[in-house]
């Protein structure tokens, strides 16, 4: 049962991540793109690991781990969907200082300042998976005892 209830959270972590960043980027720029669904999936699911696995390190640690994190995702899907399926999904070629006009320091510090609330929600969702993990052995015990 554990497992199961491992991929029920990892892909609903996922599944959060995708519309979140989907919703945020409509917001932005007025529209989004399939892969940027997916893209936002990748990078919540990882910002959650990284928020379970360094829960007690500082927040501004965290942060600028997860805007590395983000800002590497952004530059590997870039290269695929980009560069080489010519999606032309974004294009940081303007922007000062940009690699291979993928990423650049502008947004990567914007993922610094995403990853406050990220680390958030991250936290709140852990929360709520805990609780169902301590409702779930409650349940247990109390049929054993039965």
């Amino acid at each position: 049962m554990e497992g199961l209830k491992s991929k029920v959270e990892q892909i609903s972590v996922f599944l959060a991540g995708g519309v979140i960043y989907s919703m945020i980027e409509i917001l932005w720029r007025g529209f989004t793109h399939w892969t940027m669904t997916v893209v936002g999936g990748v990078c919540f699911l990882l910002l959650y690991r990284l928020n379970k696995g360094m829960g007690g390190k500082p927040l501004w640690l965290r942060c600028l781990l997860g805007a590395g994190l983000i800002t590497a995702v952004e530059f590997a899907a870039g290269v695929v969907v980009n560069l080489i399926f010519r999606l032309d999904v974004w294009d940081y070629s303007g922007m000062p200082f940009n690699i291979l006009g993928q990423v650049c320091p502008a947004f990567a510090f914007m993922w610094l300042l995403l990853c406050v609330p990220a680390f958030l929600l991250c936290r709140l969702i852990g929360r709520f998976f805990a609780g169902i993990e301590t409702e779930s052995a409650e349940s247990e015990e109390h049929r054993e005892s039965a």
